[in-house]
């Protein structure tokens, strides 16, 4: 890999943002341009940020620097923001529904995007034995220091899901995997291929409004959206049937609720 200027790096991104706070958007798409040129693995996330302003097509998924680099810089400080400050509580929603629809205990769990363990820890007692895997090294060592997990891997979700071959899992969780995703096809297949006939995927998205026809979408806090129509139509078409596809607020954003939904399906066999 070449060897990135950082001072030049720095400097467009930082005018990049400028401009973007300003509300100067051809300006921003410019520079942003500018530090995917100096920066083609795009750590920064200038690809989604181009995007997040309705420039361009949608990415198929937020480039794989860009998030390692985020949850990385992020991992010591990730429970208190996210919990504390955002308001996420998926994992313990996924308890409850788990619970009310009597679904469970399951022999082996695959925590797609594990971060610190928080869906983990909340389905601890429900699992005999649960393997994590995140993109974020600092993320994995944090999940690795509360022993929830009895194996944990780094590594990218869709690479993972395509590689394994260890013996297959009747639970797959994702929790706040989607919204860095935009295309689902390699995730859904990939679920289907490492999980038992009649096992249960359990994933969280967040939701373009029903007045939207597009699939999905980068949001404004550049993080991914997906249309309903959209998942059910994937999770068919990858062998999957529907259970339930419950209204939820992932998380709070600039003091706003996040719409989205919390999905459970069901693989045929």
């Amino acid at each position: 890999m070449a060897k990135i200027d950082e001072e030049a790096l720095a400097e467009a991104y930082n005018r990049a943002l400028a401009h973007e706070k300003a509300g100067e958007i051809d300006a921003a798409v410019e520079a942003y341009k500018q530090v995917l040129e100096i920066d083609p693995e795009d750590h920064g996330g200038a690809a989604v940020r181009i995007a997040s302003m309705g420039r361009g097509e949608a990415p198929p998924k937020a480039p794989d620097a860009y998030v390692e680099t985020l949850f990385d810089q992020h991992a010591e400080s990730f429970e208190d923001i996210l919990v504390e400050q955002l308001g996420y509580a998926v994992p313990v929603l996924v308890r409850q529904r788990l619970q009310e629809l009597k679904l469970g205990p399951f022999k082996r769990m695959l925590d797609l995007g594990c971060g610190t363990g928080l869906t983990g820890g909340t389905l601890r007692d429900m699992v005999d034995d649960i393997t994590g895997l995140d993109i974020s090294e600092n993320m994995v060592e944090i999940a690795h220091e509360k022993d929830l997990y009895e194996t944990l891997y780094v590594a990218e979700v869709e690479d993972f899901l395509e590689d394994n071959d260890d013996e297959p899992f009747d639970l797959i969780t994702a929790t706040d995997v989607l919204p860095y995703l935009g295309a689902l096809e390699p995730l859904f297949f990939g679920a289907a291929e490492n999980m038992v006939a009649g096992g249960l995927f359990i994933f969280s998205s967040e939701s373009l409004p029903e007045s939207d026809e597009r699939t999905y979408t980068v949001g404004p806090h550049q993080r991914f959206m997906h249309s309903p129509a959209y998942i059910r139509t994937r999770l068919a078409d990858t062998g999957f049937e529907l259970v339930e596809m419950s209204d939820i607020n992932v998380r709070m954003q600039d003091g706003n609720p996040s719409p989205g939904h919390l999905v459970i399906a069901k693989l045929k066999g």
